[in-house]
C-alpha cells in the first residue's frame, strides 16, 4: 500500500526528532480510530492527554507517534503535538494539486460538504477526498488536510467557528481555491453583537483564498450584499446560488415527487439542468444550487452532480429517515438530532408539515448559544408549528420552558404538548403516545442528547 506520509516526510514537515522508522498509510488523534499502519497523534486536551493512550494505540495497530515526550514505541519528538498537526496539514496543502473547497455557513454545512463530495468524487472516480464527521474546528480542519492523499483531484472541507478569527484562521490552513456560505442565520450568536457580526466572522473564510480563488454566495440571504463585498477584497470570481432569478446557479423549477425526491430544474450560468434530489426540504433545494456552483467552479462535471445528488442517502443525525415497525403497522423517524439553530429549527419544522398519512409529532430540543436571544428564538418556534400543523410537541430542555409556556397560552401552536427535562424523559412520553403512521421529527442541539430517541427508536441502527 501506498503511504500516505514517509518518515522523511513527516520529519521535514514537523521538525521533530527521530526515534525508529516508519511510513504511515493513516492519522488518528482518538486511539480507538487507529488502524493498522497509522499514525497516532498524542494531542493535550483541556480534559485529557493523548499520551496516556499511546499503548492503546499501538496496541490497535499503529506504525508510529508524534509526542510531545518519549514514549516506548517508534516515534517522532516535537515540542507540541498540537502544532505538529498543524504543520502536517499545511504540509499537505502545499503538496497538493487537488482543488481545494472550504464550505462554511450558519446550517448546511455538512449536508453541503457531503453532497459536493459525492458529486466530485463520482466524477474524478474516487479521487474526491473530504473532511468526515463534523471535523471542522482547529483541531478537525488540519486532520482532515494530514488525512489527504496527495494524488487527488478534490479536497472538500467544512469549516466551523462560533468566536470573530477562528475561520480566519482554518482558511489559512486550507487556503480554498473555492469558499462557500450556504447560509447565514443566528447560530452561536451568544458570541456576536448579532447577525451581521455572524456574516463578517463567516467571511473570513475568503481571506485564505488563492489568487484567482471562486467565492460562492447564497443570493436569497439577507446578508448577501454584506458577503459579496467581504469577498471582493480577495476574489475577482463570485458566484451567487438560490432561488434569486438573478443568481448565477439558479432554481427555475421544483416539483415534490410522491418518493420525497424533488425534480429540479435549475440553470447553472449558460447551462440548464434538470435532476433529482433525493433529500427533501426547501434548504436542501437551496444547497443543491451551492454544490453545483462548486462542481462547475472546480471544473467537475454537472452531469455527474445530478445523478450523485439523486442518489445520495440521509445523514445520521442530518436529515436520515427511518421506517420503524410498531404495532399495527409503522413510524417515520426523521433523525435531525445532531445540531439546531433558529433557521434549521423552520426549515424542518416546515418538512415535517409536508408528511401526509398520520399525526405529525416533534420531539425538539433546546437550541443552545442563542445567548440574550435565546428565550425570543424559542418563543419563536410556535409559529412554524402552528403553520406545520404538528399535533403534539415533546419539547426537551431547560431553554423550551418558554416555548411550553407560549403554547400553554394557545395563542397558536400545538394544543397537546410536553416539557421534559431530559431525553429519556421526552423518549417515555413518546412511546406512550406513538402509533402507526406517525411521523416523527427528532432535532436539538447536539449537547441535548436526542440521539438517543433516534437509537431506542431504531434499535440503534441510525
Amino acid at each position: 500500500m501506498t503511504p500516505l506520509w514517509t518518515f522523511e516526510e513527516l520529519l521535514a514537515a514537523t521538525g521533530g526528532a527521530a526515534y525508529g522508522h516508519f511510513d504511515v498509510t493513516g492519522v488518528a488523534f482518538d486511539s480507538r480510530e487507529i488502524g493498522k499502519g497509522d499514525l497516532f497523534l498524542a494531542l493535550k486536551g483541556a480534559e485529557t492527554d493523548g499520551h496516556l493512550f499511546v499503548d492503546k494505540a499501538f496496541a490497535n495497530g499503529a506504525a508510529g507517534a508524534i509526542v510531545s515526550q518519549p514514549v516506548a514505541h517508534p516515534h517522532i519528538l516535537v515540542a507540541d503535538t498540537m502544532q505538529a498537526l498543524e504543520a502536517l496539514g499545511h504540509a499537505s496543502r502545499a503538496r497538493t494539486k487537488a482543488k481545494i473547497i472550504g464550505v462554511t455557513g450558519s446550517a448546511g454545512k455538512t449536508g453541503t460538504k457531503e453532497a459536493l463530495f459525492a458529486a466530485l468524487d463520482r466524477s474524478s472516480r474516487g479521487r474526491a477526498h473530504r473532511s468526515v464527521k463534523s471535523y471542522n474546528n482547529h483541531v478537525g480542519v488540519p486532520l482532515s488536510l494530514a488525512r489527504m492523499p496527495a494524488d487527488c483531484d478534490f479536497g472538500i472541507f467544512e469549516m466551523g467557528m462560533n468566536h470573530t478569527g477562528e475561520m480566519r484562521a482554518l482558511s489559512h490552513i486550507v487556503r480554498p481555491d473555492i469558499a462557500i456560505i450556504t447560509t447565514i442565520a443566528p447560530a452561536h450568536i451568544e458570541f456576536f453583537k448579532d447577525e451581521s457580526g455572524i456574516a463578517d466572522a463567516k467571511a473570513e473564510i475568503f481571506e485564505g483564498l488563492v489568487q484567482g480563488g471562486t467565492a460562492i454566495l447564497p443570493a436569497d440571504n439577507v446578508h448577501y450584499p454584506r458577503l459579496r463585498a467581504a469577498a471582493e477584497k480577495y476574489s475577482g470570481s463570485i458566484m451567487s446560488f438560490g432561488f434569486s432569478p438573478y443568481a448565477d446557479v439558479c432554481v427555475i423549477d421544483h416539483l415534490s415527487m410522491t418518493n420525497n425526491d424533488t425534480r429540479i430544474t435549475a440553470k447553472v450560468r449558460e447551462a440548464m439542468l434538470t435532476f433529482n434530489l433525493s433529500q427533501p426540504g426547501q434548504h436542501w433545494i437551496a444547497n443543491s444550487m451551492a454544490v453545483l456552483a462548486a462542481v462547475l467552479a472546480a471544473g467537475g462535471d454537472l452531469a455527474s452532480a445530478g445523478l450523485a445528488l439523486a442518489e445520495m442517502g440521509g445523514l445520521s443525525g442530518r436529515g436520515a429517515r427511518h421506517d420503524v415497525a410498531v404495532a399495527g403497522g409503522s413510524v417515520h423517524v426523521i433523525d435531525e438530532s445532531y445540531n439546531a439553530n433558529p433557521a434549521s429549527m423552520a426549515a424542518t419544522i416546515g418538512q415535517l408539515g409536508l408528511s401526509s398519512g398520520g399525526r405529525r409529532i416533534a420531539v425538539l430540543g433546546a437550541m443552545k448559544e442563542l445567548g440574550d436571544k435565546a428565550n425570543h428564538y424559542h418563543s419563536a418556534l410556535a409559529a412554524p408549528l402552528a403553520a406545520a400543523k404538528v399535533d403534539f410537541a415533546i419539547l426537551v430542555g431547560q431553554e423550551m420552558e418558554i416555548l411550553a409556556e407560549e403554547l400553554k397560552a394557545g395563542v397558536e401552536g400545538p394544543k397537546k404538548f410536553a416539557h421534559c427535562a431530559t431525553a429519556q424523559e421526552a423518549l417515555a412520553v413518546l412511546q406512550e403516545y406513538l402509533c402507526a403512521s406517525d411521523t416523527v421529527l427528532v432535532k436539538g442541539s447536539n449537547s441535548m442528547g436526542l440521539s438517543a430517541i433516534v437509537n431506542a427508536l431504531t434499535d440503534g441502527k441510525n
